[in-house]
């Protein structure tokens, strides 16, 4: 199975930080964040990883090369010149180079210690599993529910940006800006979209305050 780290984002909240810096490459534990994720996605099996880039996104080749350095095959999707595409447009765009078989996206602003699944497959039919969480208190309402296995739309538990895709899903999706809520919410009307619940660390790494926060809770375990 390949994985999509989404990277291309603007990161607004995290000014100044990101006026010089992407925010995957800002440091937690003195290493860049999308490294972390980079070394997990090698330990669990993944070898081949796409990464969009898009603000000041020229960094991200220069930084991590080819994943080499990390026992894995970096493809970067190129989104500079449109200036990013959102989620959805973004993976529309990756298309080409995740194939035909289900893939994982991961967004390049969390940290968490989610065990991600290079053998994980979809159900008959399904064209989406979402990893859901506790609500954090910057999202107290959450995003989506849980009925059984099945994810609908309604607000119980809060989306932690990790998930497992079919290409199917963006079939019909025209290039260009498009997130991913929207399209999430039309499949889940169809019953095509299954979920489950995580209880383990998960931190939206948002602002520079949380991002303060992450590197004095490293910094006090080891």
């Amino acid at each position: 199975m390949k994985a999509m780290i989404l990277a291309a984002g603007l990161g607004s909240r995290m000014r100044p930080l990101t006026d010089v810096t992407p925010k995957p490459l800002l440091k937690v534990g003195g290493i860049p964040l999308i490294v972390w994720h980079l070394e997990k996605l090698a330990h669990q099996g993944f070898t081949d990883i796409v990464i969009n880039i898009a603000h000041l996104g020229y960094q991200l080749p220069e930084a991590l090369g080819d994943g080499s350095d990390w026992g894995v095959n970096i493809s970067y999707s190129d989104e500079q010149e449109e200036g990013g595409l959102e989620s959805a447009g973004g993976l529309v765009k990756a298309l080409p180079l995740l194939g035909e078989e289900p893939f994982l996206v991961v967004n390049g602003d969390v940290f968490t210690d989610y065990d991600f699944q290079d053998n994980r497959k979809l159900a008959e039919g399904v064209l989406a599993h979402l990893i859901l969480i506790p609500n954090p208190e910057h999202n107290p309402e959450g995003d989506f529910a849980l009925d059984g296995q099945k994810v609908i739309d309604n607000r119980q538990y809060t989306f932690s940006g990790i998930g497992y895709y079919s290409p199917k899903l963006f079939a019909e999706v025209p290039y260009g800006k498009s997130a991913l809520a929207p399209l999430l919410r039309a499949a889940m009307k169809e019953g095509k979209v299954t979920g489950e619940l995580y209880e383990g660390e998960w931190l939206d790494i948002g602002t520079p305050k949380r991002l303060e926060l992450l590197n004095a809770k490293l910094l006090n375990s080891y």
